[in-house]
């Protein structure tokens, strides 16, 4: 009787992800799972993670204690979250931001960011991806990996946190072969700047960039 409950739920449920009926989802405690092809409104909760499936079609995702996951092929105008990371798929697009606070961020092979991709703590790394506003961190390794192409140039912070006084730990900042990064590379604290011999930056403010050869430092 229970199972049979449960799957009459499901069912009457389903058709609110079909058509282009873009309903909000909004929940407290628990985590959002879109499915393929699906199109919704705005994704947002603050305990639990947010995973949107292929070939599907959102406003935002928006979650405070989770990550979020966006599979190939989809488009949203924005990711956001406080606790958690971000991976983002094979040519996914994303209208505007890529944020969080402590978490690493991914973007995957064909991905476009229209604005800025930022964190404070945890890595960046892009795979022949494209980001069209900038990318900021504070603690975080940067990796531009090969053939991607950044706009609005790099930032790292100064790290003012408690936690930050005693360590000597210098974020690591990589410009693959071939990658692309226009605009200033600023760096308000002390990093390891590593720059393909084939990549092509801009101005950088803060750092002495290190030459390599071949796919990795």
């Amino acid at each position: 009787m229970t199972r049979l409950v449960l799957l009459l739920a499901l069912a009457c449920a389903a058709p609110a992800f079909a058509g282009n009926d873009q309903i909000d989802i909004d929940k407290v405690n628990g985590s959002i799972h879109v499915p393929d092809n699906a199109t919704v409104g705005k994704l947002t909760t603050v305990n639990g993670g947010i995973r949107i499936g292929a070939s599907a079609h959102a406003k935002s995702a928006e979650t405070v204690n989770g990550g979020i996951e966006v599979d190939h092929d989809s488009t949203l105008t924005s990711l956001e979250t406080v606790n958690g990371g971000i991976r983002v798929g094979d040519k996914v697009r994303v209208e505007k931001t890529v944020e969080t606070v402590n978490g690493a961020i991914t973007l995957a092979a064909g991905a476009d960011v229209g604005g800025k991709v930022s964190n404070v703590n945890g890595g960046i790394h892009l795979d022949a991806a494209h980001v069209g506003g900038g990318i900021e961190t504070t603690s975080g390794d940067i990796e531009i990996g090969a053939n991607s192409h950044v706009e609005g140039g790099i930032r790292v912070n100064e790290d003012r946190s408690w936690f930050h006084f005693g360590s000597t730990r210098k974020p690591r900042i990589v410009i693959g072969p071939h990658a692309n990064v226009q605009g200033t590379l600023v760096f308000k604290r002390e990093v390891e700047l590593y720059v393909s011999d084939s990549a092509s930056i801009g101005a950088v403010d803060g750092a002495k960039p290190i030459p390599f050869h071949g796919e990795h430092p």
